[in-house]
């Protein structure tokens, strides 16, 4: 059960339904092939930071960054939380523009949209609470869903685009709305960890 808590917190911080919407210039213009080969790359460079954040820990902060994690953890709290507020309240999302190959498009997807703050201190949460076995699994499993859902949201829209793409991307925006709150949530619960952390 830990372990499917923490894939979920990070599935949650990951938010493929509101990422979809950063990438709908992406959806509509690249075939299914090259939106997928984009998705695989991309995930697998985030996973694998990931994974590497989970085992080096709040060390890797101290000893690489030469900052302290409570700080980042403040700050990665309090931008998941502007993000949060504002895909609730207002709906606009910073768009991904295509241009150029797919394979030039990788970073900008890996970066910032899913390797964030908040998603980065979750890893490190992750390798703290659980076993180095266990924290890899849960990533893996995390970085799978959030891959998985969008590829699934891609073969939904593709058929769709042409009759119902505004009833589509509506529908989508809400649920991306609605996890939201949570990302809004666990934004909160990471500045109160950052704030206790200092405090001791």
């Amino acid at each position: 059960m830990e372990l499917l808590r923490s894939a979920s917190i990070l599935f949650v911080l990951l938010n493929p339904f509101l990422l979809s919407i950063y990438l709908i210039s992406l959806i509509k213009d690249l075939s299914l092939k090259d939106f997928m080969g984009v998705m695989i790359r991309a995930h697998i460079i985030s996973g694998i930071t990931f994974v590497i954040f989970a085992l080096a820990g709040e060390s890797i902060f101290e000893n690489v960054f030469n900052v302290r994690f409570a700080s980042f953890l403040i700050f990665g709290g309090i931008v998941f939380l502007l993000i949060g507020i504002n895909s609730i309240f207002s709906g606009k999302v910073a768009l991904l523009e295509t241009s150029g190959k797919p394979e030039h498009l990788v970073g900008s997807v890996a970066m910032p949209f899913m390797i964030a703050p908040g998603t980065l201190s979750a890893s490190v949460l992750i390798g703290s609470t659980q076993p180095m076995g266990s924290a890899t699994i849960a990533i893996v499993i995390a970085v799978l869903a959030s891959f998985f859902s969008i590829m699934t949201f891609k073969l939904i829209h593709d058929p769709l685009k042409s009759r119902n793409e505004r009833l589509l991307n509506r529908y989508v925006e809400v649920v991306g709305r609605v996890v939201a709150l949570f990302t809004g949530t666990y934004a909160i619960e990471m500045i109160v960890r950052g704030v206790e952390i200092l405090l001791k």
